[in-house]
């Protein structure tokens, strides 16, 4: 299984509290954030690594090759308008099989990734498998409800009576990018509209329970987030 990992974000709310570097090269807890996903990807025991980045980022290639030499890594620059879109963009390098997806800017303990692949692994019909957990402390988390046996039933305001929330990683069939024109003349933007859009569609999505993930957006959330992994990985 590939990783795919979205980096191509500006981080404009670190960058408007004076925040300079890149946002996957912001450091917590004097580490990369990108550092935080690729190391859990490493102790998941997988090796390929497809990664957008902006245009406008400068270093996080380098740093990457040279930190992490037993990964193989593909960079897509581009500057793109949305988390969907930096999605399609790593599309010719993901569509080959099942991969997994992140975002740059969720922490999480590094045995958190390898659960959730065994989890989705078992589900092997699923169209999409989300990471959820229960602990929100962002200002627009997307809610998940799940159904007995895991499969979604709502996302969204839909979804905010559940308790769970998305924990920002997740494992895609390449049958998904078939919607991808279809969400792209609809107008849609963020990954999470394309997740609910593959919801109505009738894909068949699960979710599986995993440990604390700390999304880091704002100023604010870097303290959370340096607390978390000084703390053993406990919230």
């Amino acid at each position: 299984m590939k990783a795919g990992i979205i980096a191509a974000g500006f981080g404009e709310r670190l960058r408007a509290a004076g925040v300079a570097q890149p946002k996957p090269l912001v450091p917590v807890a004097g580490q990369p954030l990108i550092d935080y996903v690729l190391g859990a990807v490493s102790a998941a025991g997988l090796t390929e690594v497809a990664c957008i980045v902006n245009e406008e980022s400068v270093g996080i290639e380098t740093h990457c090759r040279a930190r992490w030499p037993a990964l193989r890594f593909e960079f897509v620059r581009r500057t793109t308008a949305s988390s969907m879109e930096s999605l399609f963009a790593l599309r010719a390098l993901l569509a080959a099989e099942r991969f997994l997806l992140l975002t740059v800017d969720a922490i999480f303990a590094p045995p958190v990734l390898g659960n959730f692949l065994a989890a989705a692994q078992r589900r092997r019909r699923a169209d999409a498998v989300l990471a959820v957990n229960t602990f929100v402390e962002d200002e627009k988390p997307l809610w998940v409800q799940l159904r007995r046996g895991g499969r979604i039933s709502a996302l969204g305001p839909a979804g905010c009576g559940s308790g769970l929330v998305s924990a920002g990683f997740y494992v895609f069939d390449p049958r998904i990018f078939a919607e991808a024109a279809a969400a792209q003349n609809a107008r849609l933007s963020a990954l999470r509209q394309f997740l609910g859009h593959l919801l109505e569609r009738g894909y068949r999505m699960y979710g599986e329970r995993v440990g604390t993930t700390v999304d880091v957006d704002r100023p604010q959330d870097i303290t959370t987030a340096e607390r978390f992994v000084r703390g053993g990985f406990t919230a």
